[in-house]
């Protein structure tokens, strides 16, 4: 399956067709940072309950610090943003959350809801995908930690705005439609000993 982006907005031309948004030159942000001399500019957004199922599957604790720096590289941060599902009643996962936002996360939290058959869940990939193309206009590169099918059309748009979209995620639970509208991909297996 091919995603094709919805139409933009253009205030002298109007709407704009396919065509014509397929005819734009596609920025190159790299290339353009490393001409006039500034860093790269990155935004990172974590989906908490994916990465906490790949570190069930690979059976590694997380260190954050480690993990924002070895996703930001030598790039500028502009953001780090945690999504996960919480449970107000759970005192040690608020304890860290906290930890979190003192340590350079923005973290955005939805209560759990639980299903009336026992299933907990909280979803949030329209937070992730509203930031995403928020975010889009002022930065070179989007770090996605997640391997979320429900993304992949956020991930085309912010693509087609000219900005590189890296994907970071354990392969074996990764939607291959993901894989295949982002710039770059990292699997977790690969990154493990850099992250714990």
């Amino acid at each position: 399956m091919y995603l094709l982006p919805r139409p933009q907005r253009d205030r002298k031309l109007g709407i704009r067709s396919k065509q014509q948004l397929f005819e734009q030159p596609r920025r190159n942000a790299v290339e353009t940072n490393v001409s006039s001399g500034a860093l790269e500019r990155v935004a990172i957004l974590i989906d908490g309950s994916n990465l906490f199922s790949a570190t069930m599957h690979l059976n590694i604790k997380i260190d954050y610090t480690k993990l924002l720096h070895y996703l930001t590289k030598k790039r500028k941060l502009l953001r780090a943003y945690f999504y996960t599902a919480v449970d107000s009643t759970n005192k040690k996962q608020q304890s860290f959350l906290l930890w979190m936002r003192r340590s350079g996360y923005r973290v955005v939290t939805k209560e759990v809801i639980q299903h009336l058959d026992g299933s907990k869940k909280a979803n949030l990939e329209v937070e992730i995908a509203i930031d995403m193309l928020t975010l889009a206009k002022y930065c070179d590169t989007l770090v996605l930690l997640s391997g979320e099918e429900e993304l992949i059309y956020a991930v085309n748009a912010v693509s087609y705005q000219g900005v590189k979209v890296e994907v970071v995620s354990l392969g074996l639970t990764t939607n291959d439609s993901l894989l295949s509208v982002a710039d770059c991909y990292i699997d977790l297996e690969e990154i493990k000993q850099n992250i714990q």
